[in-house]
């Protein structure tokens, strides 16, 4: 397809609400000269640190620069961890008010430390605990404040509990009601069922644990992969959907769509550098796409354009406008 400026205008009149668990992304670098005396660990002298929204308030930072409409909607601590996600994804023009605020739980986060390009230890906080009734009450009332005022929702999983069945049914209802677009980026540790949603975008590991099948990594063009053609059949049925999505890595994606022809879509990377990140990527800009009105064919493609930006760049990185334009071109 071919993507003008024009085109790439139309992406700013998105109105996108992501829901789903939201975590804090915590960088620190530096260098390793010496073994700690009081265990067998390195050192590391601090050089460097960062922050940056991560989980679901990634998809809507991937989301910002295209949109000024981009709503969060996921569950938070009260504790400094979510003050400064609250800080950046203001920074990063994301509206942080649909944040649920749990009394005892923290916020999700994660502390990768690195010296020499190599981590040497990730630390995570977190407790998992599913949604409650009386949170479930509150996002409902949440969701249909907001309904009116949007055109497509992103459901991000991850998880660690705030996506649960019934809040997916619920968040079905009022997208159907309201004549919304719903995507979903899902989980193998959390399997739900994905009826009434618009489409479903796992990645090839999640897909063929979703589909129960194992992956021999047969050799040979994505529409003659036997194994891979008959995982989109799966989960059409399995998960009663009308179409998904599955990214592929290097070899692009496959769009599989009920009565119609398997669609592949070659990689546009040129470089690989780090793959963390591109699968928020693939799922905010597919559908900031279609809540633009984009077909499902150049949706994907403009999707998968993306996804080859980011993965030429270290770290949870995102794309600006004008790097997407170029990729085009």
């Amino acid at each position: 397809m071919t993507f003008t400026r024009e085109q790439l205008q139309r992406l700013a009149a998105g109105r996108i609400l992501v829901i789903g668990d939201v975590m804090l992304d915590h960088f620190i670098w530096g260098h390793v000269r010496r073994i700690s005396p009081e265990a067998p660990v390195p050192i590391v002298e601090v050089t460097r640190e960062e922050f940056y929204p991560g989980g679901a308030a990634n998809v809507a930072r991937n989301i910002s620069p295209f949109s000024p409409h981009t709503h969060l909607m996921g569950r938070v601590g009260k504790d400094m961890a979510a003050d400064r996600l609250r800080a950046l994804l203001i920074e990063d023009k994301v509206d942080p008010a649909p944040l649920l605020v749990h009394e005892t739980l923290p916020t999700i986060s994660k502390a990768r430390v690195s010296a020499r390009q190599q981590q040497i230890v990730r630390v995570d906080r977190e407790k998992l605990l599913p949604l409650t009734d009386a949170e479930l009450i509150d996002v409902e009332q949440r969701v249909r404040d907001l309904a009116p005022n949007l055109d497509a929702i992103i459901l991000e999983d991850y998880g660690k509990g705030f996506m649960t069945e019934k809040l997916m049914q619920l968040v079905a209802k009022i997208a159907a009601e309201h004549q919304l677009i719903v995507t979903v980026d899902p989980s193998p540790r959390n399997p739900l069922s994905w009826a009434g949603v618009s489409i479903v975008k796992p990645n090839r590991l999640e897909a063929f644990a979703a589909a129960g099948l194992e992956d021999h990594l047969l050799p040979g063009p994505p529409l003659e992969n036997k194994e891979l053609l008959e995982v989109g059949r799966v989960l059409l049925a399995k998960w009663n959907v009308t179409s998904v999505l599955v990214t592929l890595g290097e070899h692009g994606m496959m769009l599989f769509e009920r009565d119609h022809a398997p669609h592949h879509i070659p990689t546009r990377a040129r470089e690989v550098f780090d793959v963390s990140g591109a699968g928020d990527t693939a799922i905010a800009l597919l559908t900031l796409a279609l809540a633009a009105e984009f077909s499902l064919h150049d949706a994907a493609d403009i999707a998968n354009h993306a996804s080859g930006i980011v993965v030429g760049k270290l770290g949870t990185a995102t794309l600006t406008p004008d790097e997407l334009l170029a990729a085009f071109s």
